[in-house]
């Protein structure tokens, strides 16, 4: 097992601003890939196909963290609380929601005793 920290971090653009979001989000990758900790960081976008006929927000950032506190020491960094307030938190933003969601590869029980 590892304490990797995975997130799946989806966007709803406002109608006619994916293009300008997927932009922004792709603005944040080159600084990303220079944290401690950062094994993955990347911004994709939805496109049809046969096979996976599921939906989700059109923009999707996959990212992959060494651990915990490397993902939060992320997420407090200047310019990522900035992207979120004026993209998402404020009313002129170009984000109308966005689901941001944390991930192990760890068991549940994994420090549970062997029966």
């Amino acid at each position: 097992m590892s304490s990797k920290v995975y997130c799946i971090a989806s966007f709803k653009p406002r109608p006619g601003r994916e293009e300008a979001v997927f932009r922004a989000l792709q603005a944040l990758e080159p600084n990303a890939h220079r944290e401690d900790g950062c094994l993955r960081y990347t911004v994709t976008r939805h496109v049809d196909n046969p096979f996976a006929r599921g939906s989700s927000y059109p923009i999707v950032f996959h990212e992959v963290w060494a651990d915990r506190a490397a993902f939060e020491a992320h997420c407090q960094r200047e310019e990522i609380r900035h992207f979120f307030a004026t993209q998402l938190e404020a009313e002129d933003g170009d984000i109308e929601d966005a689901n941001v969601c944390v991930y192990t590869d760890e068991p549940a029980d994994f420090d549970a005793p062997a029966l």
